[in-house]
C-alpha cells in the first residue's frame, strides 16, 4: 500500500507544474459562478448536513452560491463517480467521508480508484463512535467485556445498522481483530437501538451523535468511545485506546476534486475553508454535532486518506468482508 499513497500525494501537488502567473489567474477569476458539492447520501443524513454548514460557509467567502447535490446509493460510489468524471475546473466538488477508504477494498470492480482520481483539499471535522451496550449486560468496562467474550466466544452479536462494510460494521471489526474476540455480526437494515435494550444483540458501535440521547437516559450504557481522545460529550467515558492499544476508529468529512484540479483552485478553498473552520462559532456548530474540526493542508488531508485506506483493507481482509 506505500505505492498509492505516494500516488496520492503526488496528485495533490501534480500541478504545480503550471506557470505561475497561469496559478495566480485561476485563483483571481475562480469563482465566477455557482460550485456544486456532491453528497454521497441523502438529505438529512450527518455528511448532507456538515456538507450544508460548509456550503453556507464557502459561499459567504467566495461570494457564488455553494449547492449541495445530493446523490445517494451504492455506498456513495454514484457521488464519487459523477465528481472522478466532472471537469477538473472546482464548480463540482465531492464531499467525501471515511467510507471512500473503506470501499477501496470492499468493492472489487469500481468504476475509479480514488486515490489515483480524486485531489484531496481539505479534511473538514470528525466525529467518534462509541461501544454501547446494555445496561443489564454483565460487563460494566472494556477490559470486563474482552474478558466475558474470551470466556464466551460466538457467544456475543455485535450489530450493525448501516450495512455491510459500513463504519459501525468495520470499527466493531477492528477492536474484534486488535482484542481478539469473536463477535457474531449481525447486520440490520434500521438502527436497531431497540434490538439492543431489548437484548436481541449485545453490543454496537454507532455514531455517537446518534446515540447520545440514549446514553444520557440510561437506557444504554457506553463503555468507551472509538476516537484517540476523549469526547467533550462524555468527558467520563474512556476511548478504546486505553485498554486496546493503538486502537482508533473515527468518521471523518472532508473535501476533494477531480484529480487535475489546478492546485491555485485547491489551495484557495482550502484557505477559506480553513478560514472558517478557526471561527469560533462554527467551532461551536460542530461540537454541538458531536464532532471537531480537523483542518489541514491538502497533503495533510491526502495523507490521511492514503493511511485510513490503508488501514481499513487490512480490516476488511482479515474480517472476509464482501459487499452486499
Amino acid at each position: 500500500m506505500k505505492l498509492p499513497r505516494r500516488r496520492f500525494l503526488h496528485l495533490a501537488a501534480g500541478a504545480a507544474a503550471l506557470p505561475a502567473m497561469s496559478r495566480i489567474a485561476w485563483a483571481q477569476a475562480y469563482p465566477a459562478r455557482p460550485v456544486r458539492i456532491v453528497v454521497g447520501l441523502a438529505a438529512g443524513s450527518s455528511p448532507d448536513i456538515t456538507a450544508r454548514l460548509i456550503g453556507q460557509s464557502l459561499s459567504e467567502r467566495l461570494g457564488q452560491p455553494v449547492v449541495i447535490d445530493n446523490r445517494p446509493g451504492a455506498g456513495s460510489n454514484i457521488a464519487t463517480e459523477a465528481v472522478v468524471r466532472a471537469a477538473p475546473d472546482g464548480y463540482t466538488l465531492l464531499w467525501t467521508t471515511t467510507t471512500a477508504a473503506v470501499n477501496a477494498a470492499l468493492y472489487e470492480k469500481l468504476k475509479f480508484n480514488f486515490i489515483r482520481d480524486m485531489t484531496p483539499i481539505a479534511g473538514v471535522c470528525t466525529f467518534p463512535l462509541v461501544m454501547l451496550v446494555n445496561p443489564s449486560f454483565s460487563a460494566r468496562t472494556v477490559p470486563e467485556f474482552i474478558a466475558y467474550a474470551k470466556a464466551n466466544p460466538g457467544k456475543i452479536n455485535m450489530a450493525s445498522s448501516t450495512g455491510i462494510g459500513g463504519m459501525d460494521h468495520v470499527a466493531g471489526e477492528l477492536f474484534k481483530m486488535m482484542a481478539g474476540v469473536d463477535l457474531v455480526h449481525v447486520p440490520f437494515r434500521t438502527t436497531p437501538f431497540a434490538e439492543l435494550r431489548g437484548g436481541q444483540v449485545q453490543v454496537w458501535f454507532p455514531a455517537l451523535a446518534s446515540s447520545i440521547g440514549y446514553i444520557k437516559s440510561g437506557q444504554l450504557r457506553a463503555l468507551a468511545v472509538t476516537t484517540a481522545t476523549r469526547s467533550n460529550e462524555l468527558p467520563d467515558v474512556p476511548t478504546i485506546g486505553e485498554f486496546v492499544r493503538g486502537y482508533e476508529a473515527s468518521v471523518w468529512h472532508g473535501i476533494a476534486a477531480p484529480k487535475e484540479t489546478p492546485v491555485a483552485i485547491v489551495d484557495k478553498i482550502n484557505r477559506e475553508i480553513n478560514t472558517r473552520l478557526a471561527d469560533p462559532n462554527l467551532k461551536a456548530r460542530f461540537t454541538a454535532l458531536g464532532g471537531a474540526v480537523l483542518s489541514g493542508s491538502p497533503t495533510d488531508f491526502g495523507k490521511l486518506i492514503a493511511e485510513e485506506t490503508e488501514k481499513w483493507a487490512k480490516v476488511i481482509k482479515s474480517a472476509g468482508i464482501k459487499a452486499e
